[in-house]
């Protein structure tokens, strides 16, 4: 089994989750998120004023997958979510060890 968390820009999220659902992913965990990578945020003008903004407003995707759907799901978030621009996030894959599913007791593949 596979945990992927994915790093995107907020406004790509409805794009990616049908995605996701389109082919056969049943549930996500969406996080809001604030961070910063090469873009080293940026600067606004607020009421005539500069402000430096620090930290990027992003969105913070958990899936967990079969070790079979694992590289599906990668190729379609990055796809669904490119823009073509810096701060287009970041995908992270980890093995997962286990999983329960609390109301049922089912364990590993039969909890996805």
């Amino acid at each position: 089994m596979k945990f992927i968390m994915a790093v995107i820009k907020p406004f790509k999220l409805d794009e990616v989750r049908e995605a996701l659902t389109s082919i056969g992913i049943q549930g996500i965990t969406v996080t809001e998120a604030k961070g910063f990578g090469r873009q080293k945020g940026h600067t606004e003008i607020y009421r005539g004023a500069e402000y430096a903004v620090n930290f990027v407003p992003k969105v913070k995707l958990e899936v967990a997958v079969s070790n079979d759907m694992a590289e599906r799901v990668v190729d379609t978030i990055q796809t669904t979510a490119a823009t073509g621009r810096i701060g287009d996030g970041k995908i992270f894959v980890f093995d997962m060890q286990q999983a329960v599913r609390i109301r049922t007791g089912d364990r590993n593949e039969e909890a996805l």
